[in-house]
């Protein structure tokens, strides 16, 4: 049985992404697959490799 991969997120991509709401840097968490905005307070998803960069798809950390 072969196991099925999600593309790695490319982390030189980070130098290049702000938040789209602050503007600010983001951090990468790989345990679950999101980057973090703290100056938001927001999570947004990477699928497939690709971040979801998008404030409807973001979720609010508590």
């Amino acid at each position: 049985m072969t196991e099925i991969q999600t593309p790695a997120f490319d982390r030189h991509m980070l130098e290049a992404l702000v938040c789209p709401q602050t503007h600010t840097v983001l951090e990468y968490h790989a345990d679950t697959q999101e980057l973090v905005s703290k100056a938001a307070n927001l999570a947004f998803p990477i699928r497939n490799g690709i971040p979801v960069m998008l404030m409807d798809e973001a979720r609010e950390l508590e």
